[in-house]
C-alpha cells in the first residue's frame, strides 16, 4: 500500500481482542505536553488499548504515568537537538523493535525529531507538534527546524495539530503532510469549580499564571505589564507557578507584589483561588492552562497565538484575547477584568460550559483513538469508562 507521503509496509492486523499497543514516545516530561500524554495514556488504557510510554527520567510524567497503571520505559534524551541525538535515535530503534507496537505516537519536536528518524515510516506512526519547533528558535536554526519538519513529514502517517491555527501554520510554512486536527483536552472532573483551593492572603485581587518558566510562555512580559496593573487596582497579587530555565532572570527585580510558587503537582488549587488567570505565551498549539482555568470556572486572559481564539467560547474574544509581546495592552485588558466582578463571574460560566461541550478529555481521546483505527484498519472495542454514568469510548 502506498500513501501519497510514501510506502507504508504491509503488517498483520492487530488483534481486537487485545486491543492495538499504542507506543507514545515524549520529550519533554513536564508542564502540558506531559498532562496530555498522561490524561490520554490513562483514557486509552480505559478504552482497552494496550500502553507503553517511552520518556527520559525526570519531571513530572513517570509518576504520573505509574501511578494511572501505565508501563513506562527509559528513554535518555536531552530536550533539544544536540551531539547525543544519534546515539538517542539508535537507543530508540532498539527500544521500538522491543516493544513491537502496531502504532507510534510521538510527542513535541525532540520526540518528533527522534522517533520519525528510527522508526522512518516502517510502523504507523502519529506525530504531534505541541507548537512547531521553528517556532521557538531564530535565524540559522529556525530554518534547519523548518526544513527537518519539511521534510520528516514523509515519515508521518498522520500530523495531528491540537488547533486549526497550527495546522495552517504548518502548511503556511510549506509543510506537506496528512493532517488531523484534534483540539486539547482536560479532565473536567479533576478541574472543576468545586474542590480545594490555595488559601489567600491579602484583600486585594489575585492574579494566577502557571507555566514553565522560559521564553514561550512570555511571563517575562507579563512582569512589564504588572506595575501599570498594580497602579490601578492597588493591593493586586501576582501568582507565577511553575519552574524552568528563566526562573532567576525573572526573580530578579520582580516587585513585592509577586509572588513565585514554584512547580505545582496540582494546578486546580491555583485556578480556583484566582479571580483572573493569565498565559501571556508568544507560541502554543492549543495551551492546556486557559482550559483547565475554565474548567474551574475561572475567566482566562491570554494571547492571540495559535490555538488561542479556537480554545476560547466566541463571546470571551472581546475580553480575554490580547496580542502577543504587548505588555501595555496585556496591562490594561487585566485591569479591566480585575474591575469587573461581575464579567469574570458571567466569563467563568461560560468558559466552563463550553470546556465540558468542546475540550472534554474525553472526546480527545474518542477522536485521537479514531485517528489510531484508521491507520490500523481495525476496532477498538468498546470498554465502560469507570467513575462514568454507563458512558463508553467506542470507536
Amino acid at each position: 500500500m502506498r500513501t501519497p507521503l510514501g510506502p507504508v509496509p504491509h503488517r498483520a492486523v492487530p488483534s481486537v481482542a487485545r486491543g492495538p499497543h499504542v507506543l507514545h514516545i515524549t520529550q519533554p516530561v513536564e508542564g502540558g505536553v506531559a498532562r496530555l500524554v498522561t490524561d490520554l495514556a490513562a483514557a486509552q488504557l480505559a478504552a482497552g488499548l494496550r500502553v507503553t510510554v517511552a520518556c527520559p527520567a525526570g519531571g513530572t510524567l513517570t509518576n504520573a504515568l505509574r501511578a494511572a497503571g501505565c508501563s513506562v520505559l527509559p528513554w535518555e534524551a536531552t530536550r533539544a537537538p544536540g551531539p547525543r541525538l544519534p546515539g538517542e535515535v539508535r537507543r530508540l530503534a532498539r527500544l521500538v523493535r522491543d516493544v513491537r507496537p502496531d502504532v507510534v505516537h510521538a510527542h513535541s519536536a525532540k520526540a518528533g525529531l527522534a522517533a520519525r528518524l528510527a522508526v522512518r515510516g516502517r510502523l504507523p506512526t502519529v506525530f504531534q507538534p505541541h507548537a512547531w519547533s521553528f517556532e521557538a528558535v531564530d535565524g540559522v536554526m529556525a530554518g534547519a527546524a523548518l526544513r527537518w519538519e519539511r521534510f520528516g513529514a514523509r515519515w508521518s502517517s498522520r500530523v495531528l495539530c491540537v488547533s486549526e491555527a497550527e495546522r495552517r501554520t504548518g502548511e503556511q510554512h510549506g509543510i506537506t503532510a496528512r493532517w488531523q486536527v484534534v483540539p486539547n483536552g482536560v479532565d473536567t472532573r479533576r478541574f472543576r469549580p468545586e474542590g480545594d483551593s490555595v488559601l489567600r492572603s491579602g484583600a486585594g485581587p489575585l492574579v494566577v499564571c502557571v507555566g514553565r518558566l522560559c521564553r514561550q510562555k512570555g511571563q517575562d512580559v507579563l512582569l512589564q505589564a504588572w506595575p501599570a496593573v498594580v497602579r490601578q487596582m492597588p493591593g493586586a497579587r501576582l501568582v507565577l507557578v511553575g519552574e524552568g530555565p528563566d526562573a532567576d532572570r525573572l526573580r530578579a527585580g520582580a516587585p513585592a507584589s509577586v509572588e513565585f510558587a514554584g512547580p505545582a503537582r496540582d494546578a486546580a488549587p491555583w485556578y480556583r483561588a484566582a479571580d483572573v488567570v493569565v498565559l501571556p505565551s508568544r507560541w502554543e498549539g492549543m495551551a492546556l492552562v486557559p482550559l483547565e482555568a475554565m474548567a474551574c470556572a475561572r475567566p482566562v486572559l491570554v494571547t492571540d497565538v495559535d490555538g488561542a481564539r479556537e480554545s476560547l467560547p466566541p463571546g470571551h474574544l472581546p475580553y480575554c484575547l490580547v496580542p502577543p509581546e504587548r505588555p501595555e495592552a496585556l496591562a490594561w485588558a487585566l485591569t479591566a477584568l480585575l474591575r469587573r466582578a461581575p464579567l469574570r463571574a458571567a466569563l467563568g460560566a461560560q468558559g466552563r460550559a463550553h470546556v465540558l461541550a468542546a475540550h472534554d478529555v474525553r472526546h480527545t481521546t474518542d477522536a485521537v483513538i479514531g485517528v489510531y483505527r484508521e491507520l490500523l484498519g481495525v476496532a477498538v472495542r468498546p470498554l465502560v469508562v469507570p467513575n462514568q454514568s454507563r458512558e463508553s469510548i467506542t470507536t
